[in-house]
């Protein structure tokens, strides 16, 4: 596009009296030769942004606004997707953190609007990719509770729904209890089991299609266009999907590793066995329970988590064995009672039938058998003593859960031992017997299966993006995503659902999902210069690029989530975005004045992940915070799109430091695109070899991750790297 550039200055908020902003617009129409450039006192009132659109109805198609931050006002300040808006902050990242009318003050302004101008000049406008004729049927795989709901979710919403189940019948765990715990006020007496209701709900709904005793044989393409082969009956059926909710629930741990908790023994059972005793009938001679909890979970050697469910399934199972028989006694064996919310209601009225709650550690429980009979003893923590509850009819163990998806790889690594075992043997197994996954079986170069986070759990974000997972347009509820009970399995449903609806729509208007929702960009890779290195296709954290067999990369530009990481791995650089490049990072960098050595004006560059740092930098000027005039900022979109030309150019341009930050990452807290800032810290881990080749210090790189709570911490961060350099001295690349 031919462009016609216009800037405007906002001398609001301070920014006048600590700018001068005539110095500002002579960088504007001196260096970038711009003519039309504007100063208004209330850019985002009505007065500046009918300024704004006049000029834009006179041909004006690339605005630079240099005002406030480009997080507030955004809404502002869109003027649809043929206008070029570029944001320039100098409210929160130059006046509100300077001293007003200082020199180095002004200088640090001029640099961001040199960095601003030079990024509309090098911005193109977005074309959405636009698949031909988008799927917005939601696939969901997994009949229970969680699947069942979240179909009829989406049908309710007008869209199509195809629904997989493994079983012959729809109902997964919760159809085959006798009661499920409370789902509504005044949250103290079991509910009637509405699985057999929901079932004909799916079966009478006309926007549903149902597979039952079928599995997945494959989920190839991209949302909006997955080809989700269906395997029902010895035959195979494809669909044509549009987004995915992984609904495949959860097992329970294996009782047959509860032995040191009495398993094998006569009448010592599980929460599921005493469920299947209630539908039977068998509960109505038994006079004493003893229930031990966390039999499993939260067991560094076995379930290190807790597994949500099992109090309340307990205080449930209590309940009813009372329906059976009045005169039932039942004893608690717990750790925590783990009741939340609402549930607190349920717990209170346990207590009041009768039921007697022993506080132990439960690796220390015994259940020995006493005479046909069964006793179990613990050391009581609130009494301080040892006890013995006997004459028991049965001990149920409260075993935890385990996600379906942690079952993928196992069964894979089992299948493949097998077949090796069966070649030894001379029965060789065909490659088609090999079992690669148990629930989705993508085609993707990735791996077949969601990759897990803690505990073999498939979530993405589990802070910012719930049911997300790293391969985008499919979204994972309830147990299956993380241990839950029966009305967070419910709300899972619904939000998994929407979710789904959300990335449907999004692919049709071409455009990205979480966490850059509504970008239109993508990457376009020119393989001309490719060298087949697998770098992009190993980085990408949601699988978006296969390969085809020589091993270039084969972008599948509906998964992708607009990151930027290809673009950060490739060191040919041959991928790019139309609004965000190598080249446009780069010569942001290059816009900035480096001064002299004898000058005594240190120049340290900033990468600031837009996700958590660029939120933390505008809250430190919220807050009126001071930090040192030496610094620059340059926002990415994940530090996971750090290419190291940036860094061997800055270093070379005379900066006298680089420094990185980005999100958080870990089992805490996560970088928003997964891998990000993991992979900035390997890739600046390796840049030393550069450094050395140019004579610098390797300390004049460092990176920090920050939360947007972290926002107090970056003045201390800054002016503890400002001494670090001042030890170091310049840079002496300057002036080279």
């Amino acid at each position: 596009m031919t462009k016609k550039q216009a800037v405007y200055f906002c001398t609001g908020c301070g920014i006048g009296e600590a700018l001068d902003v005539q110095a500002l617009v002579k960088v504007a129409k001196g260096e970038f030769r711009i003519q039309d450039v504007k100063e208004h006192s209330f850019l985002c009132g009505p007065e500046g942004v009918d300024l704004i659109k006049k000029d834009i109805e006179a041909g004006a198609n690339t605005v630079t606004i240099a005002a406030c931050s480009e997080r507030v006002c955004y809404d502002v300040f869109n003027f649809g997707p043929s206008v070029i808006v570029e944001r320039v902050p100098l409210r929160e990242r130059v006046a509100w953190v300077q001293e007003p009318g200082d020199e180095d003050t002004n200088m640090m302004a001029e640099d961001y609007v040199r960095m601003g101008l030079s990024r509309a000049k090098a911005t193109e406008l977005p074309e959405p990719f636009l698949v031909e004729n988008p799927s917005k049927t939601i696939l969901v795989v997994g009949g229970g509770l969680t699947g069942m709901t979240a179909a009829l979710e989406a049908a309710g919403a007008g869209y199509e729904v195809v629904l997989v189940e493994k079983e012959a019948t729809l109902g997964g765990w919760a159809g085959k209890v006798y009661k499920l715990p409370p789902l509504a006020e005044p949250y103290t007496e079991p509910a009637e089991n509405n699985i057999p209701a929901l079932a004909k709900a799916i079966e009478d709904n006309p926007k549903i299609k149902v597979y039952t005793g079928a599995t997945m044989e494959s989920i190839a393409g991209g949302p909006g266009v997955f080809d989700a082969k269906i395997k029902q009956n010895g035959s195979t059926v494809q669909e044509r999907v549009g987004a995915i909710v992984l609904a495949t629930g959860a097992l329970p741990y294996d009782p047959k590793k509860l032995e040191y908790l009495g398993y094998g023994k006569p009448n010592v059972v599980t929460h599921a066995d005493v469920e299947e005793m209630a539908k039977s009938g068998k509960l109505k001679n038994v006079k004493r329970v003893a229930f031990i909890q966390c039999a499993g979970s939260r067991d560094a050697e076995r379930l290190p988590y807790c597994s949500a469910a099992c109090c309340i399934e307990t205080l449930k199972q209590a309940v009813y064995l009372k329906e059976f028989n009045p005169n039932v006694q039942a004893y608690i064996f717990y750790k925590d009672i783990r009741a939340t919310g609402k549930y607190e209601h349920f717990y209170k009225a346990v207590q009041q039938t009768g039921a007697v709650f022993i506080k132990t550690e439960i690796p220390g429980v015994q259940v020995n058998e006493d005479g046909g009979k069964l006793a179990v003893e613990a050391k009581d923590i609130i009494l301080g003593e040892d006890i013995t509850i006997g004459d028991l009819d049965l001990v149920v163990l409260a075993n935890g859960m385990q996600t379906n998806a942690a079952f993928g790889e196992e069964i894979a690594e089992e299948a493949e031992e097998e077949a090796a075992a069966a070649k030894e043997d001379e029965l060789a197994a065909k490659p088609d017997q090999i079992i690669k996954s148990n629930m989705l079986n993508l085609v993707y170069r990735q791996g077949p299966e969601m990759p897990a986070l803690k505990y073999g759990f498939p979530d993405s974000h589990f802070i910012c993006f719930p049911y997300e997972t790293r391969r985008t347009g499919i979204y994972a509820a309830g147990a299956v995503r993380a241990t839950m009970h029966v009305p967070t399995a419910i709300e899972d449903a619904a939000g998994a659902a929407l979710k789904a609806i959300q990335c449907v729509e999004c692919v049709a208007r071409g455009e990205a999902v979480h966490p850059r929702a509504g970008d239109t960009s993508y990457p376009e890779f020119n393989m001309n210069r490719c060298t087949q290195c697998k770098r992009c296709t190993e980085e990408c954290p949601f699988g978006a690029i296969n390969e085809d067999e020589k091993a270039n990369p084969l972008p599948e530009r509906t998964r992708c989530r607009r990151c930027g990481t290809c673009m950060g791995a490739c060191p040919e650089r041959i991928i790019s975005f139309k609004d965000y490049s190598v080249p446009m990072i780069g010569g942001m960098a290059k816009t900035i004045e480096v001064p002299e050595e004898d000058e005594e004006k240190p120049r340290i560059l900033i990468f600031a992940c837009e996700n958590d740092a660029i939120p933390a930098l505008d809250m430190a000027g919220i807050n009126r915070l001071k930090y040192s005039a030496w610094v620059r900022v340059i926002p990415l979109r994940c530090l996971g799109s750090l290419n190291l030309v940036w860094v061997s150019d800055a270093m070379s341009s005379g900066f006298d430091g680089l420094l990185l930050l980005g999100c958080r990452h870990g089992d805490d807290y996560q970088c928003h695109f997964i891998k990000g800032s993991e992979l900035a810290e390997v890739r600046l881990s390796k840049v030393s070899e550069t450094l050395d080749r140019l004579g610098l210090e390797s300390e004049r790189c460092r990176m920090h991750q920050i939360s947007i709570m972290d926002y107090y911490r970056i003045p201390k961060l800054i002016e503890e790297f400002v001494e670090k350099l001042d030890e170091l001295g310049p840079n002496p690349m300057k002036g080279f």
